[in-house]
């Protein structure tokens, strides 16, 4: 019994002494949490309760040339209510009034809001939503409602503010006008005007300290910020809204009516390199047009016939040719190795001078006279090019600029073609806008000016900085050179045989060349080749205020793909309603005189040519690419089967034309 009793003590004194040093140890760890890791704790527990929260700042404004808006913030405010922090006798006698005054603001009913808050109540919910997306007006309202007006304590009000970017002109320019986005992890996504200018227009973030509630939901703590935000700086670009929308509306038009795939309008002052206007749409998939992206700056592609500028300009330089010499276009095809080049025109153009050549868009004649020209020395004609700028990107602030490609000797995809190809706009590479800096430079007597987008950027009425003129080349070419290729420009619309002669006015004067450039041309499958329709120049022809070019991709071929119809009556459109608009005088008196004798020689040919081409060609043996070109060039729809070279053809040789409407090819 004793040994019992003794052990039973023993037990309970082992017992005791755990649970005073359990107590000891419970005691210690309170007294380390508190006294000596007290600060860690407490940090700790704040940060799960309390956060810190970034507030965007209202980003500057973005405007026209004029002072119209562009883009601009705007803030929205959101209502919610702390159902936890109002008091029974305030909630009771401000529930309905207040209720009232929602449903009088917002269009729902009182009982409604009074459902709302009731609910809120009962269940203490501490960050119930009463109303989304409010402006400034609405928002200053509500804090004087009844119960609101007693403040985030008393009241329970509880304001969340956002800032949205809202564009007045809608869908015109968006692209152009861009965004800048930026994402969880820092990175910015920045597009347009909005992204190229974003350090001036972001501003500074302010700081806002918010309370953890319930259901993980924050709320702010007081009305005022830690931090205020800095609102960013207003830029004024160099873009004029009633050039936009007539550039947007007339590229907009032939879209719908060619059926093509994108296009794009740049229009720019000719003397400081102000851009006015910059349009690019593409098609959906339900044929409809939008901002799909910034065609005119981003999308480098063979410039086709607009490139025989360069070419001209280059060759007089070089003094290869002048303009009176002449040419022979062989028929209007020209063999180089086992490659033909072809003119537009079937029958060619006979013997023409070299300007002629340029207004008619010779193709064959260019080629031969670079190719000639420059065969013993190639560098000489890549040279001079890089001499002109042509190689170069523009160095815009606007991001995505697509890279010019020039190939020299000795690069990857020369050949012995490259000479006669580079002549008329082939195995080269521009962006639309790269290609309106040189035509503005020769409207400009040589001068070249870097394209510009922005005009300053200011603080109210405080300028912060301002953008002038910048010139990339004082001179690209010889005085004497710019003035002979304008008159080259002036004449492809004035003159009768001109390709650009169908956008004449006798009410207002253009100048500038068209170009069809052949895209996917080396898929043997006709189906697939497409055409890129191109009208560069500037207006008025003598003393040029602006510069324009007009792209357009892939127009449908049944209804149209040349230059001069799918893209030139855009160019004419705009120069039209920016004459009407803002009238401009030309002083000069054209120049009516022609050389008789080319005129003459090239009337002769051309009736002859007319006799010789009056009925359906031999074809078989061709590329089914140069068959379906020179049948389509005669009129005649041409239907394709298989691929390679023409096998037979429906229609015999020697068929009347006018009797042909339509030709079967079998390739093999």
């Amino acid at each position: 019994m004793a040994v019992t009793e003794k052990n039973i003590l023993t037990r309970l004194y082992f017992v005791v002494a755990c649970l005073f040093v359990f107590a000891g140890a419970i005691l210690f760890k309170l007294v380390d949490i508190q006294l000596v890791q007290g600060e860690k704790y407490q940090a700790l527990a704040m940060k799960r309760t309390e956060k810190m929260f970034t507030i965007a700042p209202n980003r500057g404004n973005l405007y026209s040339d004029d002072g119209s808006l562009l883009a601009t913030s705007v803030s929205r405010y959101t209502i919610r209510f702390d159902a936890v922090a109002v008091k029974d006798v305030d909630f009771k006698e401000n529930i309905v009034p207040l209720s009232n005054a929602l449903s009088k603001m917002l269009g729902k009913s009182s009982s409604h809001y009074q459902q709302v808050f009731r609910k809120a109540r009962v269940n203490k919910n501490r960050y119930a939503l009463i109303a989304r997306n409010l402006d400034y007006s609405d928002y200053m309202a509500v804090k004087e409602f009844p119960l609101f007006n007693k403040g985030p304590y008393k009241g329970g009000l509880i304001i969340e503010q956002k800032t949205v970017r809202e564009h007045p002109l809608g869908k015109i320019a968006e692209r152009s006008v861009g965004y800048e986005r930026v994402d969880e992890n820092g990175y910015y996504t920045r597009v347009g005007l909005e992204g190229a200018f974003g350090q001036y227009l972001r501003g500074v973030e302010g700081k806002r300290l918010k309370q953890k509630i319930a259901k993980g939901q924050w709320k702010p703590i007081g009305w005022e910020n830690i931090v205020e935000p800095k609102d960013g700086y207003d830029v004024i670009s160099t873009i004029d809204i009633n050039i936009q929308d007539i550039a947007h509306h007339a590229l907009l038009g032939q879209l719908e009516k060619y059926k093509a795939d994108h296009g794009c309008v740049i229009v720019m002052e000719t003397e400081t390199g102000e851009v006015k206007a910059i349009s690019n749409l593409g098609r959906t998939e339900a044929g409809k047009y939008y901002e799909r992206l910034n065609y005119a700056i981003g999308e480098s592609h063979e410039p086709g016939s607009t490139f025989k500028l360069m070419t001209m300009v280059a060759a007089l330089e070089d003094q290869v040719k002048d303009t009176s010499d002449i040419i022979d276009t062989e028929k209007g095809t020209w063999k180089i190795y086992n490659h033909t080049v072809r003119d537009s025109k079937h029958g060619g153009y006979g013997e023409i001078s070299f300007a002629k050549a340029f207004e008619v868009s010779s193709n064959t004649a260019f080629a031969q006279v670079i190719h000639n020209g420059y065969k013993s020395n190639p560098d000489k004609f890549v040279n001079r090019l890089m001499a002109m700028n042509v190689h170069r990107e523009l160095d815009l602030p606007i991001r995505g600029e697509g890279k010019p490609v020039l190939r020299s000797p000795g690069d990857k995809g020369w050949s012995g073609l490259s000479l006669a190809q580079m002549a008329y706009g082939y195995e080269v590479s521009m962006t639309p806008l790269q290609t309106l800096t040189f035509y503005n430079a020769i409207a400009n007597d040589g001068e070249m000016v870097k394209p510009r987008l922005i005009k300053e950027v200011k603080e109210w009425n405080q300028t912060i900085e301002k953008f002038d003129k910048e010139v990339i080349d004082a001179s690209i070419c010889s005085k004497e050179t710019a003035a002979k290729v304008q008159e080259l420009l002036k004449n492809v619309v004035e003159k009768d045989y001109g390709t650009g002669h169908g956008l004449y006015s006798p009410n207002f004067s253009m100048a500038g060349k068209t170009g069809t450039a052949q895209k996917n041309y080396v898929s043997k499958d006709p189906d697939k080749l497409k055409y890129i329709s191109t009208f560069a120049g500037y207006f008025p022809a003598d003393n040029p205020k602006y510069s324009c070019i007009v792209v357009i991709h892939e127009p449908d071929k049944s209804v149209g793909y040349y230059g001069a119809d799918v893209s030139g009556p855009v160019f004419k459109s705009i120069a039209q309603k920016v004459y009407a608009t803002s009238p401009l005088i030309d002083e000069v008196e054209m120049d009516k005189v022609e050389d008789e004798d080319l005129e003459k020689n090239y009337q002769e040919y051309y009736a002859e040519a007319q006799k010789k081409y009056n009925k359906v060609p031999n074809v078989k043996g061709m590329s089914g690419m140069d068959a379906i070109s020179i049948l389509e060039n005669l009129g005649i729809e041409v239907e394709v089967k298989g691929n390679g070279k023409v096998k037979t053809q429906s229609v015999s040789q020697g068929t009347d034309i006018r009797q042909t409407k339509k030709i079967t090819l079998e390739l093999s």
